[in-house]
């Protein structure tokens, strides 16, 4: 026999187990089926590629086993099982998804914390939300000896060798008094059917005379025709592949026969996965061939952008043994990617048509994965343009291109927008204000992706985008107001110096009295702010001061004359317009001793 101690992360885990997420306590039997049928899945593809497994006869099933008096509940497979060191790697430690990111995303509300025990890939540990002592005893096809490993969730577990006569894994909980509820027949039966009724394969459960019945229909839900499926059918599926207790937002249910013949089964979650901005996120698409699972793990079945959607890739015609480097360049799953980033999209068309509010929803949950695709998939840019939203500098909520195109004002012959990362800031822009007189309307491009992914649309149906903080001036302002204005300027040069890359009187303003803008050659600020997110490091180009010589400030600057109140009102308007444009003030103790001087002067 041979102690362990868990892995940090585990010791953290199994105290939330215990002490927190009581709320849901049933969701432990769908997590231990769960990874039963992912024992199974493992070992029937074994049997079908691999020589030495194709002999092996058990039937591939789960057995769920209780005792009443003994207050213990058994689940067992005849699946791929586990030696000694699969047990540590295993049931010791956590790898992919990591405890941390579990326990950053509790929300402090047990019912919703513990619905994130499946999503992390921390299953087998919400036994201990029922159990004072768990049991696996385990054995490999093709091996001999047996494992057993122990814990009762108090820091350490044993494992040491055992005796199984056949291969696979059985599980057995130890019930806590309050938990005793779970060594019942009814109560087993009411959360396999609620959770797991759709399994691939056949589970039993042995009642109290010793007699085995199955409880659940072990269809591949997939494969059947939708006249005879229900709603509630296709929620329950969703719910059991994806670990999450919503409801999805809608699914697409796709048998394609012909030359090609594939199932498919996608759903589109209501709430964002919480890795879907992580490096490593967890694809959420399953490939099978003829019912046999493949992997679970090939990020190319569907597009990066589309990362938030679960579901299921059922192939007729693709070899059991594909490898992964045949899959990411098999013509027959590039056909039903294709097709099936085609029916996604289109369902999300319809919704946006059909119900707004749910997709507005939706949009903020996925829009900017969503917008990932603009510039990665060229081939459906233009429907996936159809189903961007954006805030608009004329109305409250979201508004689509389209939209946006029928409101557009006679004579007006581009989509004008404006990019930053606060939405309150660029409402509030210096820049909007000729368009505002004009009653023209600007988007706002207000995500970090924006930067990234809007330069690279050029039109949308015919008309050009265009950012209203590269456009150029039509006409400068004349000879006479250069004239009238020349000492300022020359004055505010010599002042802000290396500041500055250049000033210039603007006729774009209404009422500030200047604004920031960069060269056509430079990164804009948003631009900026995602460089530096990648860790690129860009050097801060220099700004362009532009000046509105009809503000108050100005016309008082002339009458004045005085050189030291025109240097502190070159900076201070400086840093008012770079703040205004989201921009950091290089010397706050200086903005605020010049502006001080001049609330003194004037008052």
């Amino acid at each position: 026999m041979s102690k362990h101690e868990f892995q940090t992360e585990v010791n953290q885990l199994l105290h939330l187990m215990i002490h927190s997420l009581y709320s849901n306590k049933e969701i432990f039997l769908r997590e231990l089926i769960s990874n039963a049928s992912d024992a199974l899945d493992k070992l029937e593809f074994l049997k079908l590629t691999d020589e030495k497994y194709k002999e092996l006869d058990l039937p591939s099933k789960i057995v769920i086993v209780f005792d009443k008096d003994k207050k213990t509940l058994t689940v067992s497979d005849t699946g791929i099982g586990m030696n000694d060191e699969e047990m540590v790697e295993n049931l010791g430690t956590i790898a992919r998804s990591g405890t941390k990111s579990f326990i950053e995303s509790l929300t402090g509300d047990a019912k919703k914390d513990s619905h994130l025990i499946g999503q992390f890939g921390v299953g087998f540990y919400s036994s201990f939300m029922v159990a004072e002592k768990v049991e696996v005893v385990s054995r490999k096809p093709l091996e001999e000896k047996a494992w057993k490993w122990v814990s009762e969730g108090n820091g350490e577990y044993e494992i040491e060798e055992a005796q199984k006569e056949d291969y696979g894994t059985d599980i057995t909980l130890h019930l806590r008094d309050d938990a005793e509820e779970f060594a019942s027949e009814w109560r087993i039966k009411s959360i396999v059917e609620k959770y797991s009724n759709h399994i691939p394969f056949p589970i039993y459960l042995v009642n109290e005379k010793g007699e085995e019945e199955q409880i659940n229909k072990a269809s591949a839900l997939w494969r059947l025709p939708k006249s005879e499926l229900k709603e509630e059918d296709y929620k329950e599926f969703y719910k059991q592949i994806s670990h999450d207790s919503e409801d999805p937002l809608l699914w697409v249910h796709t048998r394609a026969e012909g030359t090609l013949e594939y199932y498919t089964l996608f759903y589109v979650p209501k709430k964002a996965p919480i890795d879907l901005f992580r490096v490593d996120y967890q694809p959420g698409v399953k490939l099978y061939v003829k019912r046999v699972f493949i992997t679970d793990e090939d990020r190319e079945l569907l597009p990066t952008y589309l990362r938030f959607v679960r579901g299921i890739i059922d192939a007729e015609d693709l070899p059991l043994n594909v490898s992964r480097e045949m899959l990411q360049e098999n013509v027959i799953l590039a056909k039903i990617k294709k097709a099936g980033v085609k029916k996604i999209l289109g369902e999300l068309k319809k919704l946006l048509e059909k119900d707004r509010e749910a997709y507005e929803g939706f949009f903020k949950e996925m829009g900017k994965a969503l917008k990932e695709g603009i510039y990665s998939d060229f081939e459906n840019k233009d429907a996936l343009l159809d189903l961007m939203l954006f805030k608009s500098s004329e109305k409250e909520g979201y508004t689509t291109l389209k939209e946006y195109k029928a409101r557009m004002k006679e004579g007006q012959e581009k989509i004008f927008y404006l990019m930053g990362e606060d939405e309150n800031l660029l409402r509030h822009s210096p820049l909007l204000e000729k368009y505002r007189e004009e009653g023209i309307e600007v988007l706002l491009f207000d995500d970090e992706v924006d930067a990234i992914v809007m330069p690279t649309v050029t039109e949308y149906d015919g008309t050009p985008l265009e950012n209203i903080a590269n456009v150029e001036e039509e006409g400068e302002v004349g000879e006479e107001t250069k004239e009238k204005f020349a000492s300022i300027v020359a004055a505010m040069k010599a002042e802000l110096g290396e500041n500055v890359k250049d000033i210039r009187l603007t006729k774009r303003l209404k009422e500030s009295p200047a604004v920031v803008v960069f060269d056509k050659n430079d990164p804009d600020i948003a631009m900026q702010q995602i460089l530096r997110q990648m860790g690129q490091e860009v050097p801060t180009p220099k700004p362009i001061l532009e000046i509105n010589p009809d503000n108050e400030i100005f016309q008082k600057l002339l009458e004045k004359n005085d050189e030291t109140v025109t240097r502190d009102i070159a900076h201070v308007v400086l840093d008012e317009a770079k703040m205004a444009a989201g921009l950091e003030v290089d010397d706050i103790a200086d903005f605020n001793a010049r502006l001080n001087r001049l609330i003194a002067k004037a008052i």
